[in-house]
């Protein structure tokens, strides 16, 4: 069975010795460098994209979930990760207009409808 991409940053993470945080913290020594990371790879997004290399495009794509993985590890947000992307994803589905369809803008972003809820994150948080 295939594994998911956060089991498989944990394995590298242990395998490195990069912390794997238990509990949901910020981590002060490590916290400005996760997000450097996570800048760097999209702005490589970014250079792909502009250039049209599909392969580059694929790399950094994979790099940016890679680290991003590696940030719910290091700020012990892993456990609640499949909740909390549920949550937001039922969050984005009410977006949708009071006839069923998408708001959309000129350039193509949804934007919110009329039955719009935020996600509540911090009952994610605090589920056991």
């Amino acid at each position: 069975m295939p594994k998911d991409t956060l089991s498989i940053v944990r394995e590298w993470h242990e395998a490195f010795d990069v912390p794997v945080v238990d509990a949901p913290s910020i981590p002060e020594d490590r916290a400005q460098m996760r997000l450097a990371i996570l800048e760097e790879e999209v702005a490589e997004l970014r250079e792909a994209v502009e250039a049209g290399d599909m392969v580059e495009v694929l790399d950094a794509l994979c790099d940016i979930q890679y680290v991003l993985d590696g940030t719910f590890l290091e700020f012990g947000l892993h456990g609640v990760k499949q909740n909390a992307m549920e949550e937001v994803h039922a969050s984005n589905m009410s977006k949708l207009g009071a006839d069923g369809r998408p708001v959309l803008r000129e350039d193509g972003k949804v934007l919110k409808g009329p039955d719009f809820r935020r996600p509540d994150l911090g009952r994610v948080l605090e589920r056991p």
